[in-house]
């Protein structure tokens, strides 16, 4: 008998390429069929099927509170209900701007835009037309969208698919990205633009940077004058409070934001001083625009996520994290595979091996680890087993502020057999 997943990704191959409309979803990396959400609620989603699935995706870390958060939803209703999209002016998206600006010292002002992808773009954009120079530099492993300059070397689904890039992608367009091993500090030149980084390396499943590794791209990039750009898209307030110049006491250039600003609805932002921002048009000679930046429903929702949550609370949730990560190593060990679970703050990975290894310090380290084949079995045994987790090795585990003690102990308990099916695999 067909299953209604089944039935639906059946219908979307036929009207959507590979059935998704993000390649991060389509189960290519650990086989079978993708679950269809229909509904979400707190730590759980809720499949075709009426499968319940305590979760872990959480939308890759745009939903800090869970999924469909009353005080979110409301927002949601009264936002709507004045319109959708304007093309003009909203109180929203100032309210919003104010609030990632007062929390974050050294970020003056803000462009709202669509996508973490659109921010990434951007900024490099700015950068360039800031610095007058033209090569930027980003780290092996390390995703930040999928624009043609920054898709090289990237993690996540490019990595999963088994890519080192894109087709499409020329050979003009990468000839001024420079490709550096995560946790070593290039040397630059005058000739470098920006340097982009994730301060924490969250796309080749979780790689934390060395001591020293931010404070001395810092230094490099001063020191010959390019400008440092932190990729936030994920670390932004979910690592901490104000996000990574907070956790790691090293302050950026610029900043670039997405998923939990939005509140789980399409946005992305990137900024800097004011001086720098004035550089942007209208002030400025360099162009960016967007029909839905700034969207009044996006806005409301991240207004009240960051309105909501408190500095305890990011401490709390590091605190259960930690907990956490080390019960599901134990758990994994019970059953004779070795499992590490590297943390930063609320963030947190998921390594398998069937040897003891050390956590990853780069992106080949991390590769051999998400290619053993161990995470595919354990994948579906835990799906099995109610608890969804990303469809790649090459992801992190999102905790959100829903996820009870409970919820957790539960997960724990399911890993420990999850990862005796994986060690027979």
């Amino acid at each position: 008998m067909t299953s209604l997943n089944e039935a639906w990704f059946d219908r979307a191959q036929k009207v959507l390429p590979g059935g998704v409309d993000s390649p991060v979803r389509s189960f290519r990396s650990v086989g079978g069929t993708p679950y269809t959400v229909v509904r979400g609620a707190g730590a759980y989603v809720e499949d075709v099927d009426g499968t319940r699935y305590l979760d872990f995706v959480q939308s890759y870390g745009a939903s800090l509170l869970g999924h469909a958060h009353p005080a979110v939803v409301s927002a949601l209703c009264e936002a709507v209900g004045q319109g959708t999209t304007f093309g003009a002016p909203t109180p929203g998206e100032v309210v919003l701007a104010e609030v990632m600006t007062t929390r974050v010292p050294g970020l003056e002002q803000v462009r709202l835009v669509s996508s973490g992808t659109e921010a990434l773009m951007s900024a490099v954009r700015l950068a360039r037309g800031v610095t007058g120079r033209d090569k930027i530099v980003k780290f092996d492993g390390c995703y930040h969208g999928h624009s043609d300059a920054l898709l090289v070397a990237g993690g996540s689904g490019v990595a999963q698919m088994g890519l080192p890039g894109s087709a499409g992608v020329t050979a003009g367009a990468v000839s001024d990205t420079i490709v550096a091993p995560y946790n070593e500090v290039p040397a630059l030149d005058e000739s470098v633009a920006a340097v982009l980084v994730e301060p924490v390396a969250a796309n080749m499943n979780l790689v934390a940077p060395n001591a020293g590794f931010l404070r001395g791209l810092r230094a490099e990039c001063s020191r010959v004058g390019a400008l440092l750009i932190f990729d936030e898209v994920i670390t932004g307030f979910r690592v901490a409070f104000a996000g990574a110049e907070e956790f790691f006491g090293v302050r950026p250039d610029m900043w670039c934001f997405g998923k939990v600003i939005g509140g789980g609805l399409p946005v992305g932002a990137f900024g800097g001083t004011s001086e720098m921002m004035a550089s942007l048009a209208p002030l400025g000679p360099v162009y960016q625009a967007g029909t839905l930046s700034g969207n009044p429903l996006a806005t409301a929702a991240g207004t009240t996520v960051l309105n909501m949550v408190t500095p305890g609370d990011y401490e709390e949730l590091s605190q259960r994290v930690a907990t956490f990560a080390a019960n599901l190593e134990a758990a994994v060990a019970s059953s004779g595979l070795v499992g590490r679970c590297p943390t930063q703050g609320p963030l947190m990975g998921l390594f398998l091996s069937r040897e003891p290894f050390e956590a990853p310090k780069n992106f080949g380290e991390a590769k051999v680890l998400c290619e053993n084949g161990l995470y595919r079995a354990f994948f579906h045994a835990m799906l099995e087993r109610g608890v969804a987790l990303a469809p790649g090795a090459y992801e992190i585990l999102f905790v959100s502020l829903a996820h009870s003690a409970d919820d957790l102990a539960a997960t724990v308990h399911k890993a420990a057999e999850a990862a005796e099916v994986a060690a027979r695999s």
